[in-house]
């Protein structure tokens, strides 16, 4: 395991306890999300906040003013604190860390659908109550379409792939033929 991914994991469990402490792990979670959305969708922002020339202190004040009264004072500190000590490079992987210690916490797990086409929302309804079922968890899924699967679906909960995909099954058929 990376270091960066162990720093991750450290800084989410924090945040999480903490979060879990005031009752407010799921609104954690979306300004978390809020937050890497906004790194992702304005690169002068994230370049800025990595840049080392610039002190800490104005990056915490940029930081404060653009998510003072959108964030909690828990998610606020933790930049604060990522910020001061050069790890503002890792807030994408806490949101996936804590994401996932809090679905484990509270018995979900994020799932993504991947179909030939766009399902209609009792397919994808039902997709998700059977891997609810499979996985005894509540499952907050996402779907992504992608036309070279051919025809089902493929479903991934965590590091678990279910391919019930039309491609999979013709490659799995493929490798049975050659063996």
């Amino acid at each position: 395991m990376s270091r960066d991914i162990v720093v991750a994991k450290r800084y989410a469990k924090a945040l999480f306890d903490l979060a879990q402490q005031d009752g407010i792990v799921a609104e954690v979670e979306e300004q978390l999300k809020l937050i890497v959305q906004t790194l992702e969708a304005d690169e002068n922002f994230s370049k800025f906040l990595s840049f080392p020339s610039i002190d800490p202190a104005k990056k915490v004040a940029v930081l404060k003013e653009a998510y003072s009264d959108r964030v909690s004072s828990i998610v606020l500190n933790t930049l604060e604190l990522l910020v001061a000590r050069g790890r503002q490079d890792a807030i994408g992987s806490i949101y996936i860390a804590y994401t996932k210690i809090a679905g484990e916490a509270l018995g979900q797990a994020h799932a993504t659908i991947y179909s030939a086409s766009q399902l209609t929302v009792s397919e994808f309804a039902e997709v998700v109550a059977q891997f609810s079922q499979i996985s005894g968890k509540k499952i907050i899924a996402q779907q992504v379409v992608e036309p070279e699967l051919l025809g089902g679906v493929q479903v991934r909960i965590g590091d678990r792939l279910y391919d019930g995909s039309l491609s999979g099954k013709l490659d799995r058929l493929q490798k049975a033929f050659k063996n």
